[in-house]
């Protein structure tokens, strides 16, 4: 049975089918909601039902809580429809001209830049570019019918190859293989671009980034993509860089980040180490990313913010920013990584 979902702000309407959640939907008609995990566990898409009823499916019970349903709020992800509906929600209207596409592509170079750490190069055929905003990923389709989701390190501009960042993860199925079976010069296929993690270059305020882990290959993509636009249009938004990982060796690009930092006068890094050793000689920030950020900012009221990494960290992120350091709602951009959206992030 097919229903009618109208988006408040816009009046846009879409007609979703049996079984299909409010996002599905969307995108397959051309719009597109804001969403990053696509399983209920990073609250991205979440909006408000201003009209009608869903069957609020499988999701994180922190990520939507029973307080949350009963004030109207669904995560368009998981949600189902029961009749037509009205939402509210924020749409993205640059993506919508950026076809999908399942591509076949090449393992062009494997390079191993931590222990545990591998980076991808993928060489898809010969008069073929996948078109993508920073930030976005791509799924990685396996044999079996499952896929694995990485986000794209390369800028849009420099993309003779797409670079991913693979963590090895264990019990995980591709990430296994890659550090073990995967050779240079195997096939694979992809489908992407995907993701509504993307630069808003239609603002001019200052950026915060915080990434924990390979959270940093969608940053890399964003920040290489701000320095050529900067370059472009003599433009210099100020923009700062948090990366949280474990330990020293974990800051798998630290050389790449710092010679931004020494190029660029706009942009500042600052790398914090969660369980820094003996060895590393750390004289830098510890503890939690996100915090970093909360003892060097009084107020986030003029800012953009956007937080990749773990669900942990991302939630922590969004709720302290605009609970306690006035960071407006819409400002807030993210990309949690989940075991199921990917393995390896």
């Amino acid at each position: 049975m097919s229903y009618r979902i109208t988006i408040n702000s816009s009046n846009h309407i879409f007609n979703v089918e049996t079984g299909e959640t409010v996002l599905q939907a969307a995108l397959r008609e051309g719009f597109s909601l804001p969403y990053g995990c696509r399983n209920g566990a990073c609250g991205t898409c979440k909006g408000k039902i201003i009209q009608g009823k869903v069957n609020f499916g499988s999701h994180n019970v922190d990520t939507l809580t029973e307080v949350e349903k009963q004030a109207g709020m669904a995560l368009f992800c998981c949600a189902v429809p029961l009749t037509d509906l009205v939402i509210e929600c924020r749409e993205i209207s640059v993506v919508k001209d950026i076809k999908i596409r399942k591509l076949p592509c090449r393992v062009q170079k494997m390079e191993q830049v931590a222990s545990d750490v591998m980076v991808i190069y993928l060489k898809l055929p010969a008069n073929e570019r996948l078109q993508f905003l920073a930030g976005q990923y791509i799924d990685i389709l396996m044999k079996d019918g499952e896929h694995r989701s990485y986000s794209l390190a390369n800028a849009p501009h420099d993309d003779e190859f797409l670079q991913l960042h693979v963590r090895n993860y264990p019990g995980g199925v591709f990430a296994e293989h890659v550090f073990s079976n995967m050779k240079e010069k195997d096939i694979l296929r992809l489908e992407g671009p995907l993701g509504t993690f993307f630069l808003r270059e239609d603002s001019d305020k200052p950026i915060i980034f915080v990434a924990s882990g390979t959270g940093f290959a969608p940053v890399k993509s964003i920040l290489e993509h701000a320095f050529y636009v900067s370059n472009k249009r003599g433009t210099s938004r100020k923009m700062v860089l948090y990366w949280g990982v474990r330990t020293k060796a974990d800051l798998y690009l630290a050389e790449l980040v710092e010679n931004w930092q020494k190029e660029y006068e706009n942009f500042f890094f600052v790398p914090v180490l969660s369980e820094a050793l003996p060895t590393d000689t750390w004289q830098g920030r510890t503890g939690f990313v996100h915090q970093s950020v909360l003892r060097d900012f009084d107020s986030l009221s003029g800012y953009q913010v956007y937080a990749c990494g773990t669900p942990v960290m991302v939630e922590a992120a969004r709720k302290d920013f605009i609970g306690l350091r006035c960071l407006p709602e819409d400002e807030f951009f993210s990309d949690a990584f989940t075991a199921s959206r990917s393995e390896a992030k």
